[in-house]
């Protein structure tokens, strides 16, 4: 008999990033969450992305946790699989920052990350 494999979460939020969220949602009524994404960019390869969503596209993750919505952009998904997202305010900046497990690397002033498809870290680590 065939055993379940349950897979995890692609991202979960912090009560403060479902906080922001929500906020953020709140002030444009047309939000449907804030989409996520990665592209390629910045001295150490790859740049998180984000944007409030008005649409879903077709092949979205949509993420929902106490009322906030994140949509995961299709080709993100392989990047951020069991990633905890949290939002942080001190003196200079607020921002959400990303506890990424597929991350292995990252730039001195923390703009970009080198990021490595969930299967291979987890080949790596086996």
């Amino acid at each position: 008999m065939p055993t379940l494999r349950m897979m995890p979460k692609i991202v979960t939020m912090t009560d403060a990033a479902a906080a922001r969220v929500r906020a953020l949602m709140a002030a444009n009524p047309k939000a449907l969450g804030l989409r996520v994404g990665v592209k390629k960019g910045g001295c150490a390869g790859m740049e998180y992305t984000m944007a409030v969503a008005e649409t879903k596209g077709p092949h979205d993750e949509v993420v929902e946790q106490d009322g906030a919505v994140v949509l995961i952009e299709p080709a993100a998904i392989m990047y951020l699989i069991g990633t905890e997202m949290d939002y942080k305010t001190d003196k200079l900046a607020s921002q959400f920052v990303f506890n990424n497990p597929n991350q292995t690397s990252a730039c001195g002033c923390g703009e970009s990350v080198t990021l490595a498809p969930a299967a291979e870290v987890n080949a790596r680590e086996s």
